[in-house]
């Protein structure tokens, strides 16, 4: 049997609604939708909020057989990019859900 602890239920409390915060931000991430640009919009990459590549877009005028090497440079240019801006929108979506100094407190690379 647990000894009594004030504040234990109000604890309990929070850790659901934080579990539920959680859940539903997982959601929101999975249906957001950012998209990248790169070589001035030649090449335009579109993730949801976790970073996961939904679409790839290569302007025609980019598919040149003779310069392969542009394109694999635009791709890789463009989905880094798209890395860094998923994972800046996660962790600003996580810090507004969680509370103040707490995201600080968690393993990097946790969410």
């Amino acid at each position: 049997m647990l000894p009594n602890i004030p504040g234990l239920g109000n604890l309990q409390k929070q850790v659901q609604k934080m579990q539920e915060d959680m859940a539903r931000l997982q959601t929101e991430l999975d249906n957001d939708r950012l998209e990248t640009a790169s070589g001035g919009g030649m090449v335009k990459i579109t993730t949801n909020g976790k970073g996961e590549v939904l679409n790839i877009t290569v302007a025609p005028e980019v598919v040149d057989p003779s310069d392969v090497e542009m394109l694999q440079d635009l791709l890789v240019s463009a989905m880094r990019e798209a890395n860094q801006k998923a994972e800046a929108h996660k962790t600003e979506k996580m810090n507004g859900a969680m509370p103040p100094g707490m995201m600080g407190a968690l393993p990097k690379g946790l969410f």
